[in-house]
């Protein structure tokens, strides 16, 4: 079983209209409502391919509702702990710019951590786990340790996908696999990072620390894979992008999807890439058809090993 965790999901309220005014009325011509979070979207991308997953959290009030029942009709299952805080609503204005204004997460206070963690002594060996999201200060390192700690003690896939100083934080539990973006990775190692190259250097850092999978997703120019014996890059197909918020969260889900299935992580990576272009080029995430459909398209080079 694939576990995913959002410590802070959302209801992504989308707007769609030609031009926005500010200080005007506007009138939509579209509108959408999505569970939104990061490991909600690896749920829902995993459940297009088949593949169980539960979907953690915290989730309260009338839109934490909206999550659950939305997901159990895609066939997910959820295990979310309640609190007493309403779900925030995050809204994406679509028009000749985008705009975003997200709502503040949740408070969690110590037990409700303590509650998550009790779930998580379900986890067995064989699972996976993957936190993914915004991290709140309100959840402090210490619990983050022992999650880490938990994972390892039972044999349980860790898969990280945050941000800030949590990641680089997370990074010392040595996880299975770690997905920053360019800009996330530059910041772990306080610079800025150009090209695949430079990334590639970063990546190979990572896995000396002890990281087992490393992949950088790096928006049109595609993504890195790298592990101690594999470092491949990956273009991305080329297509019309209507959407970005989940591509790199499809691409965890197709990864962790075919590897479980008994891919090899090159054949997985590919297969990430595609589930994270056929997002791209759609208005919610990707269905499996079209990650299949693109997945010979993904083009894979080795990349040089030796540059520790």
């Amino acid at each position: 079983m694939i576990y995913t965790c959002t410590i802070t999901p959302s209801i992504d309220y989308t707007t769609y209209l030609p031009t926005f005014r500010t200080g005007d009325l506007n009138r939509t011509e579209h509108v959408a409502y999505y569970p939104g979070g990061k490991g909600i979207n690896v749920s829902r991308v995993l459940s297009r391919l088949r593949a169980d997953t539960t979907a953690l959290g915290f989730v309260g009030g009338f839109t934490g509702g909206y999550i659950e029942t939305f997901l159990q009709n895609e066939g997910i299952l959820t295990d979310f702990v309640h609190t007493s805080e309403t779900t925030r609503i995050n809204v994406k204005i679509k028009a000749d710019e985008e705009t975003e204004i997200n709502g503040p997460g949740p408070v969690l206070e110590e037990r409700l951590q303590a509650q998550l963690f009790s779930k998580l002594q379900s986890l067995q060996q064989g699972d996976t786990f993957v936190l993914a999201g915004r991290i709140p200060n309100s959840i402090p390192d210490a619990f983050l340790d022992k999650v880490g700690e938990l994972c390892q003690s039972r044999g349980v896939h860790f898969v990280v996908d945050t941000s800030g100083p949590r990641l680089k934080k997370l990074a010392k539990q040595q996880p299975f696999l770690m997905k920053p973006n360019q800009e996330e990775l530059g910041e772990m190692f306080d610079t800025t990072i150009h090209d695949r190259h430079e990334a590639h250097a970063c990546a190979e850092q990572l896995v000396a620390q002890g990281i087992t999978n490393v992949i950088v997703s790096m928006g049109g120019a595609g993504a890195l894979f790298v592990n101690s014996e594999t470092a491949v890059a990956a273009v991305a197909p080329e297509g019309h992008v209507q959407n970005t918020v989940g591509a790199g969260d499809s691409v965890v889900a197709g990864f962790l999807a075919f590897y479980e299935k008994g891919a090899s992580v090159k054949d997985a990576f590919q297969f990430g890439v595609a589930c994270g272009s056929a997002t791209a080029f759609s208005t919610d995430l990707c269905e499996r058809q079209q990650a299949e459909a693109l997945r010979q398209t993904v083009k894979l080079s080795t990349m040089n090993k030796d540059v520790r």
